[in-house]
């Protein structure tokens, strides 16, 4: 265990460091765009929680369905780990949001498109959760949790296209473009930095979630025993 663990402190001590980089990037080595001024920057924070947001609901919905073919604990541990890391950075994108809004769109909220989709997968993540915490069935949890996780998944799609699809205030896509990025280079590299930072940072949150789901599960199973000894 100490060969792991210890490899897995230097990988949090690793993540830590790389979000701390990105934000000095972001924050004095980065040009300002010409017409949003110093509220785009707030775009190298939103889009990467964002797609950590999406690694993590996809982590979710796929060990879920590992679940539901395997029925293995170890697939719904991770994919509730996934789960509340979700909702960590799905909050962090629904608070960025606005906040960038503000001084370019004039308002705090408006019900666009995809700012009303995400909200609705921020409902659909929380009830997910929820879920988990209302039934104590451990069998029960797992299958209705699953089928809840494999939904919300399947709304990053249409929050992705509904820039295409619907009349939104939010811009077409500027770095995943058919022909080449809008971004000048040295945006698009504090972009990419961001990016990796907070996928990494992702990855390392999802494991220690999941290290804390395997010492409950481990530490509900030792304390089985000795209540059924005591009972009897």
């Amino acid at each position: 265990m100490t060969g792991p663990r210890r490899l897995f402190d230097w990988m949090l001590v690793v993540a830590i460091i790389g979000v701390i980089v990105a934000g000095v990037r972001i924050m004095f080595f980065t040009p300002l765009e010409a017409s949003q001024g110093a509220a785009q920057k707030i775009y190298y924070i939103h889009v990467p929680a964002a797609l950590s947001a999406y690694l993590a609901l996809t982590v979710a919905a796929l060990m879920s369905i590992m679940y539901l073919w395997l029925h293995d604990q170890r697939a719904d541990r991770l994919a509730e780990s996934s789960g509340e890391v979700a909702l960590l950075f799905t909050t962090v994108v629904l608070t960025t949001g606005p906040i960038w809004g503000k001084p370019i769109w004039g308002a705090w909220w408006t019900w666009d498109a995809r700012l009303t989709l995400t909200l609705f997968l921020w409902f659909v993540a929380a009830a997910y959760l929820v879920l988990r915490g209302a039934l104590d069935d451990p069998a029960v949890r797992a299958r209705y949790s699953a089928v809840l996780a494999v939904l919300a998944v399947i709304l990053i799609p249409f929050i992705h296209l509904s820039v295409y699809l619907f009349r939104t205030l939010h811009p077409m896509p500027i770095v995943l473009k058919p022909d080449r990025p809008s971004l000048p280079s040295e945006m698009l590299t504090t972009f990419l930095i961001s990016v990796a930072a907070f996928l990494f940072f992702c990855g390392v949150l999802i494991r220690a979630r999941y290290r804390l789901a395997v010492i409950r599960a481990a530490a509900a199973a030792a304390a089985a025993p000795a209540a059924s000894g005591a009972i009897s």
